[in-house]
């Protein structure tokens, strides 16, 4: 560090000074002219600090109408100077986006609860096709909980859009939430896309616990550059998606001519759901490199463009393909049509023994949800699931009426079975074999 020497200020005096006279007294005019430019300059400065006072007592009214977090929840820790190696790291946070469509509003809150911690966002999003009271429910909820408004990290999309199952309207549902979570907290780690169908097979405590030792650039991700019948059934097709344009809901128009497939990137397929780091939702929002908006525009009317996108994106960027995990961390179980059943009481072992973090699809209020929350989440019934942060009785079932910090995590068994499942995904004859492989088996 290079420090740079001032050299001393000479004071040249006027020799006028050295005369020993007393100062003779100025001219009137000129007097005159000094008091008005003194009386100028204490008006200025009278109005300028009158208008610091006012931009402070403004400045401090409007912070002071600023949410503050609990600091039970949320305590302020002091900076160790000498941090112990063996403490476990800090926990990361999770930015969710739930969905859901008509009647969907019960099951939204009992997946919202199953998944909730305070260093989460959350994000809660029924389409239009559900009814403004199912809405309003919602809301009403989300202000009415006491930890939802002491960790104000829940939030409902009042303008809501339409996703079809086909077309576009599924993909720029997710991106418009996410867009909305960046804006809410800019500083979750993770992003993860739920819907009213899905349920966790791990506690927050798990989840965070076993996320906070991986590098956050990793995205889950199920992939496979294996198209096969797919490109004449999803892929080829012009369609038009009423969801973009429209506030009710039409039939989708297909239309009858064909399309060429890219030659300028390699097309990927995989699940909806995914599990994807801050910085790749930045980059598709922001959209500082051109692959994003070049996708946006290819798959705005293709059938299945949420499937194809983010896996799409991943593997053809160079920032982000050495970065994806082949999974979503999701369970689910195919039909001999390929296509996912509903998840059972009959699957309940397999869910367990899969290490997955969450199943899907489930049917609403299915005895095996119930089974789910006793044995697994260890949940009662309108109430969030246990954590580190849980101060009160359980005997009393008021666990989470009372709260502690939130950076405290106690994680159970779900974690070890977590572990298991991400270091088999991540050892070197899983991981590299099954990264962004072109011409690879179907999944």
């Amino acid at each position: 560090m290079t420090t740079e020497r001032k050299t001393p200020t000479k004071h040249h005096h006027h020799p006028l000074e050295t005369l020993q006279d007393p100062p003779q007294p100025l001219p009137s005019s000129t007097t005159s002219t000094t008091s008005t430019t003194i009386s100028i300059l204490l008006t200025v400065c009278l109005f300028s600090l009158l208008l610091f006072l006012s931009l402070s007592s403004s400045s401090s009214s409007s912070s002071s109408s600023l949410p503050h977090l609990d600091p039970r929840l949320f305590p302020p820790h002091r900076l160790l100077i000498h941090p112990d190696p063996s403490s476990p790291p800090s926990p990361p946070s999770i930015a969710y986006f739930i969905s859901g469509s008509a009647k969907d509003s019960g099951r939204i809150l009992r997946l919202l609860l199953s998944v909730y911690h305070p260093k989460n966002q959350y994000l809660l999003h029924l389409d239009l096709s559900a009814a403004q009271a199912d809405r309003d429910f919602l809301a009403r909820i989300v202000h009415s909980l006491p930890v939802f408004r002491a960790a104000q990290n829940v939030n409902v999309i009042g303008k809501s859009d339409f996703a079809y199952k086909k077309g576009s309207s599924p993909l720029s549902s997710v991106l418009h939430g996410a867009s909305i979570l960046l804006r809410v907290d800019p500083n979750w780690d993770w992003f993860i896309n739920l819907n009213a169908a899905d349920y966790p097979l791990v506690t927050q405590d798990d989840l965070l616990h076993i996320l906070s030792y991986l590098p956050r650039d990793l995205n889950f991700v199920n992939h496979s550059s294996y198209i096969g019948w797919r490109e004449s059934r999803k892929l080829r097709p012009i369609i038009v998606d009423p969801g973009l344009y429209l506030v009710e809901k039409n039939a989708m128009f297909y239309a009858t001519q064909k399309r060429e497939l890219p030659d300028a990137f390699q097309l990927f397929m995989g699940s909806p759901s995914v599990v994807l780091s801050r910085e790749v939702l930045e980059s598709s929002i922001v959209g500082t490199e051109n692959l994003p908006r070049t996708l946006l525009m290819y798959l705005s009317n293709t059938p299945s463009s949420a499937s194809v996108y983010f896996p799409t994106l991943l593997c053809n960027s160079q920032r982000f393909k050495r970065k994806v995990i082949n999974h979503s961390l999701k369970y689910s179980s195919f039909d001999d049509k390929k296509q996912p059943r509903h998840l059972k009481s009959e699957d309940f072992d397999n869910l367990i023994a899969s290490g997955a973090a969450f199943g899907s699809p489930f049917l609403p209020d299915d005895p095996v949800l119930d089974r789910i929350d006793k044995e697994i989440l260890s949940r009662s019934s309108g109430k969030p699931v246990p954590g580190g942060w849980c101060l009160g009785e359980f005997e009393l079932n008021n666990t989470c009426d009372v709260w502690g910090d939130a950076n405290v995590l106690r994680p159970g068994p779900g974690a070890r079975r977590l572990e298991n499942f991400a270091v088999e995904l991540l050892s070197n004859g899983t991981f590299g074999s099954h990264q962004c492989v072109v011409n690879d088996l179907p999944i």
